[in-house]
């Protein structure tokens, strides 16, 4: 039986020897690769915490001390060393979360996976453990330093420091990136430590030399507390977090598993609030991942565990087509101005940022920030582009409406990810964006249904200069184009009866447009004339549905949007505003989190497949 075989809870690590962790480190490093190279997932952040993690769960005892794990993407280790070996269904349905389940064990706390959360949930935890007497229960955050750009991270910390009896260790695991390299001045300050390590050998040979002159000790204080005053900001810049109140340990080295916990015991052993940062490389033990410039296999699909290489090659994605026609508008148009979140290659941004780096702003993990910048850029004359995935632009709405919409800013939202994203779960599907955009005076919504859509929609929105634009589309290949056939005042029609008779109007928003034909298709063989429309620009609702509304006397709108405050609840005002009382019947995600799964699962699963929309508009119908 292997070390790692024998690992069914975290007391089982307690009693290995120092060989045998050494072994689990590499055992469970080959695991990783075995499996993540199978199912695809986060593979170069957890290779990277093998070590901390061992060391977290040998010198805390989860649950009883909570570890919460910001984003949660480097929580694989956790789940083995917490007794779940069997990756075979990783982020499929019915098997292990990508993120921490509290539906999966007792020692997950946070399963959100949106980042620089974790200090506050933390605070929250250690805060609450006081009130109810129980100081000798441990909290401990893992945060990296790409999640440490964050503003609430911040807001954490400020509030962590003024309480200074506090059981909570914050640990920053520091590997230089988040998706790509960080960027900023926190990530300038961390590398300052890195290389910075004068300041414990420094009060060490203090200690050790007042231990051995006792009889200077006073005046020997006095002088070496002067020369730490003096040399302190260049020999220990870990002053911005002492100074704040945090005590601070560190730089350790997070791969040295004996250091990492002595250096915990050690944050253990105070009374109050501790910061210890340590230092690892993403893709640890793995050629391929380290040797990656670009991401480090943050995440990975389906590859060849031996050479990294993907076994799965689709088509062109979405991100593609967009991340080609913005540099071709950053060609024509300097006043093009690109920004997003620490996302640049997953949203495509790279091109344009290679292309007109100094047009390219990535504020690392801070869509708030993002946003409101972007409002200022817009005010001194340029149109920014704002690349993030749907999900995180939930962060930022307070700022889309009250910095962006409020002042008629010319900003362009591209939403990646939206509707169902399929294996990152509940807080990754971007099937909030168009009820939360929905609400916002001035806003046009642009969801278009193929890849060749995406440029005419980004050179509509540019277009705009007095008010907030967002263009949205999914996860994957883009597909096969779908042509119109016609169109009728900025609504693309894409099939209809030959005599122009029609019993209805079927809405097909963005993505969906496919599966409105295919469910026109069922219900033509039926006997039923069904109109397909995709509305281009889907907010505001174009007056144009209103009149093909009324001409076929029912409507059908199918959205990868949550159906309460989607745009189907959009076009049921819009007809109710105008005194139509054609019946809508909308198709959209339900109002609930919805689990991982292969996107085609989550929609067979919630009813929004062909078959399943068909079949209800068949009763309906009759």
């Amino acid at each position: 039986m292997s070390v790692l075989e024998r690992i069914q809870g975290p007391d089982d690590l307690k009693a290995l020897t120092r060989p045998e962790l050494d072994t689990l480190a590499r055992e469970i490093r080959t695991f990783l690769v075995d499996e993540v190279s199978r199912t695809g997932g986060h593979l170069g952040p957890n290779l990277g915490v093998v070590e901390l993690t061992i060391a977290i769960h040998r010198v805390f005892s989860s649950p009883r001390d909570a570890v919460v794990f910001d984003t949660g993407h480097q929580s694989y280790v956790h789940k083995l060393l917490t007794g779940r070996h069997d990756f075979s269904g990783l982020r499929k349905q019915g098997g292990l979360s990508g993120y921490p389940s509290r539906a999966e064990s007792e020692h997950d706390v946070v399963e959100s996976s949106h980042a620089s959360s974790s200090l506050s949930w933390a605070h929250g935890i250690a805060a609450g453990r006081v009130v109810a007497g129980e100081r000798d229960r441990h909290t401990i955050a893992v945060i990296g330093d790409g999640a440490l750009t964050g503003g609430m991270a911040w807001e954490a910390i400020n509030n962590i420091a003024a309480e200074r009896d506090l059981p909570l260790v914050i640990v920053v695991n520091d590997n230089e990136r988040s998706y790509a390299p960080t960027r900023g001045g926190l990530a300038d300050h961390l590398a300052t430590l890195r290389t910075t390590r004068g300041y414990e050998r420094f009060l060490d040979w203090g200690k050790s030399t007042l231990h051995r002159t006792p009889v200077v000790g006073g005046a020997m204080y006095e002088t070496l507390h002067g020369v730490k005053k003096g040399i302190k900001d260049i020999v220990a810049p870990q002053g911005l977090f002492e100074d704040l109140g945090l005590k601070y340990i560190g730089p350790v080295d997070g791969h040295d598993e004996a250091a990492l916990e002595q250096a915990l015991r050690r944050a253990r052993s105070f009374d109050g609030p501790v910061l210890v940062h340590v230092i690892t490389q993403k893709g640890k033990g793995y050629d391929p991942a380290v040797n990656d410039e670009s991401d480090q296999f943050h995440a990975v699909g389906v590859i060849n565990p031996e050479t990294g290489l993907p076994l799965e090659i689709s088509g062109r994605s979405w991100t593609d087509e967009f991340s080609d026609a913005l540099v071709q508008l950053g060609e024509e148009r300097e006043d093009v101005v690109a920004i997003t979140a620490a996302m640049m290659i997953p949203v495509g941004l790279d091109a344009f940022a290679k292309r007109f780096p100094k047009r390219t702003f990535d504020v690392g993990i801070a869509e708030q920030h993002a946003t409101t910048m972007a409002a200022g850029l817009a005010y001194a004359g340029l149109h920014p582009v704002v690349a993030i995935y749907a999900t995180f632009l939930n962060r930022a709405f307070d700022q889309l409406l009250m910095d962006c919409a409020l002042h008629k800013a010319g900003v362009t939202f591209v939403l990646d990810r939206s509707g169902v994203t399929g294996p990152d779960g509940a807080s990754h599907h971007g099937m909030w964006d168009m009820s939360l955009v929905g609400v916002v005076p001035g806003l046009h919504l642009a969801a278009p249904r193929d890849g060749q859509q995406i440029p005419l929609a980004l050179r509509a929105a540019v277009d705009i200069s007095d008010a907030p634009s967002v263009i949205r589309f999914p996860k994957g290949s883009a597909g096969d184009a779908i042509a119109a056939v016609r169109s009728v005042g900025g609504v693309d029609v894409l099939a209809e009866p030959d005599d122009g008779s029609v019993d209805l109007l079927l809405v097909g928003v963005g993505s969906m447009a496919a599966t409105a034909l295919t469910v026109a298709d069922k219900l033509g063989a039926e006997g039923f004339r069904v109109r397909v429309v995709d509305p281009v620009w889907a907010l505001p609702v174009n007056p144009v549905l209103g009149e093909l509304a009324d001409a076929a006397g029912r409507v059908a709108v199918v959205e990868d949007n949550s159906v309460s405050g989607g745009v189907g609840s959009h076009v049921v005002q819009s007809l109710r505003d105008t005194g139509s009382d054609v019946p809508v019947d909308l198709f959209g995600l339900p109002r609930e989190f919805l689990d991982h799964g292969s996107r085609g699962q989550v929609l067979d699963r919630v009813g929004l497949t062909p078959e399943a929309i068909a079949e209800k508009l068949h009763d309906t119908l009759r």
